[in-house]
C-alpha cells in the first residue's frame, strides 16, 4: 500500500468513526434522527451547512468549469453569497414556523402553511426527483477522486460501491449527528487544501496569479471572457438568480434549519458564509492552473483537473491529504441527502397513505429506505453520467420551481391558494423535464427570439411560467377556496 492509499484509508476509516460515534448518548426517534432533536447551536448550524457548500461540485466540479469553461465558472462564486445574505431574513421565519408544530421535513412545512396533504405530496416528490442527482454527483465523484488519488489501483467502482456502504452504515446509526461531527473534519481539511494547493499551484508553475492569467490568455485570448451567445451574461446572470434562490430550497438545507436550538443561529452563520465563500475561488485557482500543466482534458474529463495536476506536482503523501478531503466532500453531502430522501419518502409519501402509521414505525421505515435510495443512486451513477456541475444545475432547475409558493407562503397568511401552489410547481417541473430530456432549448424553441433571451437558463424560464400559473390559478380558485385552516392563520 502506498501512503496515498494509506492515507485515504485512514481519512475514511477516521470520517466512519465519527460518524457512528455521534450516536452516543441519544435515542434515534425520528425527530433526534434527522433534525438532531432540534438543540444544535451556532458551530454545528455552521458545520452542517457550511458541509453542504463544499461537496464534491465546488472540490471538482468548480476546478473542472474553470480548466474547462473559462469565465462562466465565475458564475460560482456568486450565487452562494446572494443566498446567504437572503438566508438572514428567510431562515429564520422558517425555524419561527416550524418549531412550535415540530415539522420535520420540507414538506412538512409546505403541508402545514397550504393546509394541503396534495401539495406535500408533490413537494416530496419534487425533492427526491432533485435530490436524485444531487447524490449521483457526490458518487460521481467519490469514484474520481478514490481512483485518481490512489494512482488507479482503487477502480471507481470499487470505490463508489465502498463509498456508499459506510455511507449508509453511519447514516441508519447516527442520522444528522453523524453528518455533523463528520462535517467537522471536512471543513478542516478543506480549508487546508483548497487554500494550500490554491496559492501554491499558480505561483509554482507561473510565478503567481496575474503571470497565470497572462500565459493562460496568450494560448487562449477568449477564455476570460464571456462568449456573446450560448453561456452569455444573461445565461450567466440567470443561472446565478436560479442557484441563489433555489439555495434553500433543497430539502436538505432547509431541514437544517429544524436542527437549531434558536432563530439567532441563523442571522450569525449569515454574516460568517459569505466569507466561507471565498475558499471557492483557490478551487478556481487550481482549475486555472491546470490549464496549462495539464492540457488535453475535455468534455467530462476536466473534472480530474484539480486531482491530475496534483498528481503531476506532489508526493503520494500530499496526494493521500488531498484526496482524503475530496472524500469527505463527497461523504458528507452525501449523508444529508440520504436522511432527507428518506424522512420525506416515509414521512410525507409513506404515512399520508397509511394514516395509521406512528412515530415510530415512520422513524424505522425512514432508516430502513436509505439502503435503497442509496442503491438506485449507485446504479444511475455507474450508468454513467454528466459532468459534475451539469448534474447540479439540473438538480437547482428542479428545486428553485418550489420558490414562488415558499416565499408567498412566508407571511400570517400565504398570498397564494393551495390549488395555485400546486399548479405553478407542477408547471415549472414538466417545463424544466420537457426541456432537459427532450435535448430542446429556449433558443431551439424560440428561434426568432433575441439572443439574451435564447442564452437564459432553463430553470429560470420555467421558473417565470411556473409564478404566472400560479397567480392564475389563484386569482381562479382564491374565492372557491373557503375558510382558511386556523393553523395557517396562526402563522
Amino acid at each position: 500500500m502506498n501512503a496515498a492509499l494509506a492515507i485515504l484509508a485512514l481519512v475514511f476509516a477516521v470520517s466512519i468513526a465519527l460518524g457512528l460515534f455521534a450516536r452516543r448518548g441519544h435515542d434515534m426517534n425520528l425527530e433526534q434522527w434527522s433534525i438532531g432533536g432540534r438543540g444544535f447551536g451556532t458551530v454545528f448550524v455552521f458545520l452542517l451547512m457550511a458541509g453542504e457548500i463544499y461537496t464534491t461540485f465546488t472540490f471538482l466540479g468548480g476546478s473542472g468549469w474553470a480548466y474547462g469553461k473559462g469565465a462562466p465558472a465565475f458564475y460560482i462564486l456568486c450565487y452562494g453569497a446572494i443566498a446567504y445574505s437572503l438566508s438572514y431574513l428567510m431562515l429564520p421565519l422558517i425555524w419561527r414556523y416550524a418549531q412550535p408544530r415540530r415539522l420535520v421535513s420540507q414538506a412538512d412545512f409546505f403541508v402545514a402553511k397550504y393546509d394541503s396533504r396534495a401539495l406535500g405530496v408533490l413537494v416530496s416528490a419534487v425533492s427526491v426527483l432533485a435530490l436524485v442527482p444531487y447524490l449521483v454527483l457526490q458518487l460521481k465523484g467519490l469514484g474520481i477522486i478514490v481512483s485518481e488519488s490512489s494512482y488507479g489501483r482503487i477502480s471507481p467502482t470499487i470505490a463508489v460501491w465502498t463509498g456508499s456502504v459506510a455511507l449508509v452504515a453511519y447514516v441508519i446509526v447516527s442520522g444528522v449527528r453523524g453528518s455533523a461531527w463528520t462535517a467537522a473534519l471536512k471543513d478542516l481539511m478543506i480549508l487546508g487544501v483548497a487554500v494550500g494547493i490554491g496559492i501554491y499551484l499558480p505561483i509554482h508553475y507561473y510565478g503567481g496569479y496575474g503571470a497565470m492569467f497572462k500565459a493562460i490568455e496568450a494560448g487562449k485570448p477568449d477564455f476570460f471572457r464571456l462568449p456573446p451567445a450560448g453561456m452569455s451574461p444573461a445565461w450567466l446572470i440567470s443561472t446565478v438568480l436560479l442557484s441563489a434562490l433555489g439555495f434553500y430550497m433543497w430539502p436538505q438545507y432547509f431541514a437544517s434549519t429544524y436542527t437549531a436550538k434558536s432563530d439567532n443561529v441563523f442571522r450569525k452563520n449569515a454574516v460568517i458564509l459569505p466569507l466561507y465563500q471565498l475558499v471557492v475561488l483557490f478551487v478556481l485557482f487550481t482549475g486555472f492552473a491546470a490549464v496549462r500543466v495539464i492540457p488535453g482534458l475535455e468534455g467530462d474529463d476536466a473534472d480530474l483537473s484539480l486531482l491530475r495536476i496534483s498528481r503531476v506536482t506532489f508526493g503520494a503523501p500530499m496526494l493521500g491529504l488531498i484526496g482524503g478531503a475530496g472524500l469527505l466532500t463527497a461523504l458528507v453531502p452525501g449523508s444529508m441527502i440520504l436522511i432527507s430522501a428518506a424522512t420525506i419518502l416515509a414521512k410525507n409519501v409513506y404515512r399520508p397513505l397509511m394514516p395509521g402509521t406512528t412515530d415510530r414505525s415512520t422513524g424505522i421505515l425512514a432508516r430502513t429506505l436509505v439502503p435503497a435510495i442509496a442503491l438506485v443512486a449507485v446504479w444511475l451513477t455507474l450508468r454513467g453520467g454528466h459532468a459534475i456541475v451539469s448534474l447540479l444545475l439540473l438538480g437547482y432547475s428542479f428545486v428553485t420551481q418550489l420558490f414562488p409558493a415558499f416565499v408567498l407562503s412566508l407571511g400570517r397568511r400565504p398570498l397564494a391558494s393551495a390549488e395555485g401552489a400546486f399548479a405553478g410547481i407542477l408547471t415549472g417541473e414538466i417545463t424544466v423535464a420537457y426541456v432537459s430530456w427532450s435535448g430542446t432549448s429556449v433558443a431551439t424553441l424560440f428561434p426568432s427570439a433575441p439572443q439574451f433571451a435564447k442564452d437564459l437558463n432553463v430553470g429560470v424560464v420555467a421558473l417565470v411560467v411556473n409564478s404566472v400559473v400560479l397567480l392564475v390559478v389563484t386569482a381562479a380558485t382564491r374565492p372557491l377556496a373557503g375558510k382558511v385552516s386556523s393553523d395557517v392563520i396562526r402563522a
